[in-house]
């Protein structure tokens, strides 16, 4: 198991597009993929889980990755979420 904490930069939060984005991002990956905030465990391959989260711009997150490609899943996860997701400008 890998791990790193986030800020989340896009400004709509992790809601709809942004959401989209890293489910499918995360659906690719051979690892399972979780993230906790506050008290919250989300199953980041699911949009749905993820938007219920209700996980707004300036919040802290703890990516986490575990299995075959976990290294390489986390990299790639935290690449997206650190470049706003495809933030609106």
């Amino acid at each position: 198991m890998v791990s790193k904490k986030l800020i989340i930069k896009n400004p709509s939060g992790l809601h709809a597009r942004p959401a989209g984005v890293l489910a499918q991002a995360a659906g690719k990956c051979k690892s399972d993929v979780i993230i906790h905030y506050g008290e919250k465990n989300i199953q980041v391959k699911s949009i749905l889980n993820i938007m219920a989260a209700a996980i707004k711009c300036g919040s802290e997150i703890q990516l986490e990755c575990s299995g075959e490609t976990e290294e390489e899943d986390l990299k790639k996860l935290a690449e997206l979420i650190e470049s706003g997701l495809g933030e609106e400008i």
